[in-house]
């Protein structure tokens, strides 16, 4: 038995190890050799050998359009006789054989479109479903013998016992059930012959035809060669089975520690860049909802799950699975949820991270102007695009399907809305963003076969707001500084808003949120929100002050037998601060791991703050100020209105004479 291929602790920027075929030799296509660099996607090196190759380029050109100009016509005669509801079955047949005979691109497409029942109809549905693993086997004769050219012995000598036939069957491989001579169960993946050439040969087409069509359509902003190139380059690192192990090692070293997701070991003693050997898992297709409902797993909370772990991909580490179609997601039967397949991944990098979150934080607070300057950022808009004509379509195109509730918005119609303002104003789809729409959209897909009323941004929103309310990253802060503060003034109704989705989120540390908000306000950083919190102190007891007076003194005059005053209409009402700060009392009353004792210990810290006696005096000076400025403009009143106040001043002369009334007397002191 040969020695480990890649040990655990392998270091990624090492060549991977690739074995020269001995027996069966593969037609490489443009990878002349089998050396690690070869390896890489290479657009150029694809381009310069199909351009020597132009029958092979013809022929497959014709197959494609061969075969889609039968299904198109085919449907067109349907629609002519009439016959459409009767041959759905038959026409959902022929496309997925049609996909399935175009080979390893076209069964991505089809796996893509199998998770989208808002799309596609059931019938079809239910055929492009079976592209996800149900794909025609090719002999074990080829993959037993790439078994041994990679792990160095025939199957039987190295596993104590290996399925007859495949028992999966997917784009790019099959999978056989296996046990280790240790006892362990495992499935072994092993990969198509012919792979390379025929990927590159639809490669070198589409981005051809890519090139083409943004000479011919100048509406087309987006780099759709640049698209094509990052879709190729995961392809490329997605047919070396070496690779996807360390991406899987890599997945359960970032997002292992959620409870509820689950990734299967690597075997790297038998694996190679053809053969992959990983934990045998027993769980279920996502897309069986009555057999994952059978045995007591709530089939929404699993895709929930799946939502919070893509979150994290995207927002937090920015290593994200860009194919998780149900064919690799499974339900364990303990209720956690296992990612499969790691060979297609991405990453996103910390300013799109960043980026995407403002950009969610805004779309929901239907702040478009910060929106926009989102887009900017997000690579979508030039640094040097005149916004001033895109923030109002953005409020026009998102405020009219937003409706009431952001919560009620899918991502796909986010997507289809944006769609709709890319050929009138300069977007452009980056290439990185390619793979999060498809990665998000699929995700989104295969919910919405569990529930038809999913919806991923309600359900991604508390996530975002923790994020917000917790990242001590600079670009977060100033996007909670500009969500909070505008123009001089706080807006609590945000905050409020924030702090109701965050306490939903799975990790939410209400103490730490208090204790990053304490060390802030009192940072250099916070001088702004100390300065309007004073603002709104004083606001407050000025508001409380008054009011109370005016109580106690409109009870005197009652109790000596004089009409009480007519409260001021500012009197009224509690303030709107005032408001919104028993509401987000509340609010955290309501969250799990808040204590109010656990304030108490804070109050000394802060009293004996420098920032806490500066507060102290401002607030002090203030209502001096306040005072001084109301007592200036009674004075000036009374100097208009004289006989209405000697009258006041002979109604308060009489009240101090009633000696005999104690209460009377007090008050007028």
């Amino acid at each position: 038995m040969t020695q480990p291929l890649l040990p655990p602790s392998y270091d990624s920027e090492t060549p991977l190890p690739v074995k020269i075929p001995q027996k069966h030799q593969e037609d490489l296509g443009p990878v002349s050799d089998t050396s690690p660099e070869s390896w890489r996607y290479d657009p150029q090196r694809i381009n310069n050998y199909y351009k020597k190759r132009p029958l092979q380029i013809l022929g497959r050109l014709f197959n494609i359009v061969f075969n889609f100009g039968l299904f198109m016509l085919g449907l067109s005669w349907d629609k002519f006789l009439g016959n459409s509801p009767k041959n759905s079955k038959k026409r959902a047949i022929q496309l997925r054989e049609i996909l399935t005979k175009l080979g390893p691109t076209y069964i991505k497409i089809g796996q893509a479109l199998s998770t989208r029942p808002d799309l596609v109809p059931p019938l079809y549905l239910e055929e492009l479903t079976t592209l996800q693993d149900q794909l025609p086997s090719f002999s074990n004769e080829v993959a037993f013998q790439f078994i041994e050219e990679e792990l160095g012995d025939i199957p039987t000598e190295i596993f104590a016992e290996i399925s007859d036939q495949p028992l999966a069957a997917a784009s790019l491989g099959q999978v056989y059930k296996a046990r280790l001579k240790t006892g362990e169960k495992v499935a072994v993946k092993v990969q198509r012959p012919d792979l390379m050439r025929r990927i590159t040969l639809d490669i070198f087409i589409m981005r051809n035809l890519a090139g083409w069509a943004k000479k011919q359509f100048t509406k087309i902003r987006s780099d759709l060669v640049a698209i094509i190139d990052e879709f190729s380059g995961r392809i490329f690192e997605e047919m070396n089975y070496s690779q996807e192990g360390k991406n899987a090692e890599k997945f359960a070293e970032l997002y292992g520690y959620i409870k509820e997701i689950y990734v299967p070991k690597i075997y790297w003693q038998y694996t190679g860049r053809r053969v992959l050997t990983m934990e045998w898992i027993e769980g279920t297709k996502l897309t069986r909802i009555k057999e994952i409902e059978s045995k007591g797993i709530n089939a929404t909370r699993i895709v929930e799950i799946g939502v919070e772990c893509s979150l994290r991909q995207l927002l937090e580490n920015g290593f994200f699975h860009a194919d998780p179609h149900p064919g690799n997601l499974l339900a364990m039967n303990d209720g956690k949820l296992a990612y499969l397949d790691f060979g297609m991944m991405s990453y996103i990098k910390p300013h799109q991270r960043y980026g995407l979150i403002e950009a969610i934080v805004h779309l929901v607070n239907r702040d478009f102007e910060a929106l926009a300057h989102d887009y900017v950022q997000l690579e979508f808009l030039t640094p040097d695009t005149d916004l001033t004509p895109i923030i109002p379509a953005l409020s026009d195109v998102f405020g009219n399907a937003l409706g009431s509730s952001v919560a009620e918005l899918n991502f796909k119609k986010i997507t289809d809305q944006m769609s709709e303002m890319m050929y009138e104003f300069p977007f452009q789809v980056p290439a990185y963003y390619a793979l999060i729409i498809r990665s998000m959209v699929t995700l989104e897909g295969i919910a919405l076969g569990i529930d038809p009323n999913f919806k991923v941004l309600s359900k991604a929103y508390p996530y975002v707001a923790k994020r917000l309310l917790t990242d001590p990253s600079l670009e977060l802060r100033n996007s909670l500084k500009a969500l909070l503060f505008k123009d001089g003034s706080f807006r609590w109704n945000r905050l409020e808003n924030l702090l109701k989705n965050a306490k939903n989120s799975r990790d939410y540390n209400i103490e730490k949120v208090l204790n990053q908000a304490i060390e802030f306000i009192f940072s250099d950083r916070g001088i702004f929100i100390r300065e309007n919190l004073i603002n709104e102190i004083i606001q407050a007891i000025d508001l409380f002050g008054r009011k109370t007076w005016h109580d106690f003194s409109s009870k005197v005059l009652k109790q000596v037998g004089f009409h009480s005053q007519v409260k001021p209409p500012e009197l009224n009402e509690n303030s709107e601060s005032f408001k919104h700060l028993q509401n987000i009392w509340t609010i955290l009353q309501t969250t799990q791991g808040f204590d109010p004792l656990s304030l108490l210990p804070l109050i000394p810290q802060l009293l004996t703050k420098d920032e806490t006696k500066d507060m102290g005096q401002k607030i002090a000076e203030g209502l001096v100020q306040k005072v001084a400025a109301r007592l200036i403009r009674n004075i000036l009143l009374e100097s208009e209105n004289s006989e209405q106040n000697h009258e006041n001043i002979s109604n308060i002369h009489n009240v101090v004479k009633l000696e005999k009334n104690p209460l009377a007397k007090a008050a007028f002191r």
